[in-house]
């Protein structure tokens, strides 16, 4: 059934009731009662990008079992469709495996940034990750730009690994703005910031890395990445993984005026924890959150054992709680 047909015969849209705060929440933040959202027999689901078109949840996933990027739809944000493969590796020798998409939509189409892996003794991280681009008239056919990434490790800090673009475009300085994470293979280490005039051709900026994890800071002491930034009157939101080591995953929130400097963690980070023997016990991974009215709706990957899957958290006003 096309996901057009899925959401036609599903029952009307009902939004998630309100849940109880539990301890691994924090800052106003409830975890959904009926979590995880996506996965289970699909496998290990993971780093997402979601936008919200009309009534309509459109969120692109990363697919582990199918080496791809995959779609579903849904009209609450807790019930998707069934997933469709929107973008399947290729033989291009540097994304054997795509995942972690950040999908625009700019007039009558879609930009999607991703990452492309091959792996060399995956049990070590040993590998490499570059960003590719592609571009879509439905957000479901897409076509790749080139054979080649649109950027590639190259300075010390990002190591063998750029991954987890983020991307948004700015309409007053007419520019693509992307956040990304670079450094180790299996986990990166830091965020970094690069310009673009057209989404293909990137420039970094000279400072970077722009954001990484506080040693003074447990949860986060060990590395941060995976961040989306949304813009927010005249804050840029940064949602992002904190690591106290490289098992171990927590979620913040931090602002900046210009969303490269001067960064202000949330004082009641981290935000998503993991539950206790539940199906996010060992770590919270990649935020994605969209203003939905006057509450934030955050997904969120989770991972116990080997088994990683999508939940949501669900934050009742606008305000986060950072005060002036």
């Amino acid at each position: 059934m096309s996901l057009a047909g899925w959401l036609s015969a599903s029952a009307p849209a009902a939004e998630p009731p309100p849940q109880t705060p539990a301890p691994e929440t924090a800052g106003g933040w409830v975890k959904y009662t009926n979590n995880p959202v996506l996965g289970g027999d699909l496998g290990t689901c993971f780093d997402i990008s979601v936008i919200k078109e009309g009534d309509l949840f459109r969120m692109w996933f990363s697919w582990r079992p199918k080496k791809s990027i995959a779609l579903v739809e849904s009209r609450d944000g807790v019930h998707w469709s069934q997933p469709v493969i929107v973008l399947p590796p290729a033989s291009s020798g540097w994304e054997d495996d795509v995942n972690r998409p950040s999908v625009v939509k700019r007039g009558d189409g879609y930009e999607m940034w991703y990452t492309g892996q091959v792996w060399r003794n995956a049990g070590e991280g040993g590998g490499r990750s570059c960003i590719g681009h592609a571009t879509s008239r439905d957000g479901m056919m897409w076509r790749r730009g080139s054979a080649r990434p649109v950027l590639s490790p190259e300075l010390p800090w990002e190591k063998a690994a750029l991954m987890c673009p983020d991307v948004l475009w700015d309409e007053q300085g007419k520019l693509y703005r992307m956040w990304y994470s670079g450094g180790e293979q299996l986990e990166p280490n830091a965020i970094g910031y690069a310009t673009s005039l057209d989404g293909v051709t990137w420039s970094r900026l000279g400072k970077n890395p722009i954001f990484q994890g506080d040693g003074k800071i447990g949860w986060e002491q060990e590395r941060v990445t995976g961040c989306q930034v949304v813009r927010q009157g005249d804050w840029y939101l940064m949602f992002y993984i904190g690591f106290r080591d490289i098992d171990h995953a927590q979620i913040g929130v931090a602002r900046s005026r210009d969303g490269i400097s001067g960064w202000q963690r949330l004082r009641a980070n981290p935000i998503v924890r993991p539950g206790l023997n539940q199906w996010d016990h060992d770590a919270c991974y990649k935020p994605y959150a969209i203003l939905d009215g006057q509450r934030w709706l955050l997904w969120y990957n989770g991972r116990h054992g080997d088994r990683e899957q999508i939940g949501l958290a669900i934050h009742e006003g606008v305000d986060l709680g950072f005060g002036q």
